[in-house]
């Protein structure tokens, strides 16, 4: 029997609107072992490597509150054109359908 696509589920986890995503500008992050169960939990985010990091990390993985917490709406619309670069095509689709303002960037 094949596995699931990590894909189901996905587009609830968006947030209706980037007003929602209220994370920090800068400072450090620790995530939570389910999140960051294989490699770094802990990131700063005034650090565009770790932020972009932390970010691809949180839209394949991170459930609606965490990107809530976690992601800040302007740093996010920064590195939209880095983040479509190391995201799954289908994953960036929903996350543009949802949120249309990043598709323009």
């Amino acid at each position: 029997m094949p596995l699931p696509s990590r894909l189901v589920g996905a587009a609830d986890r968006i947030p209706p609107s980037l007003g929602l995503l209220a994370g920090p500008e800068h400072g450090r992050v620790s995530l939570p072992v389910r999140l960051a169960w294989s490699g770094p939990a802990d990131f700063d985010v005034s650090d565009p490597r770790e932020r972009l990091t932390l970010y691809c990390l949180l839209l394949d993985c991170g459930q609606r509150d965490d990107l809530i917490r976690y992601v800040n709406a302007t740093l996010l619309r920064h590195d939209w054109p880095r983040i479509r670069r190391l995201t799954s095509r289908r994953l960036i689709a929903l996350w543009e359908h949802r949120l249309p303002g990043l598709a323009a960037l």
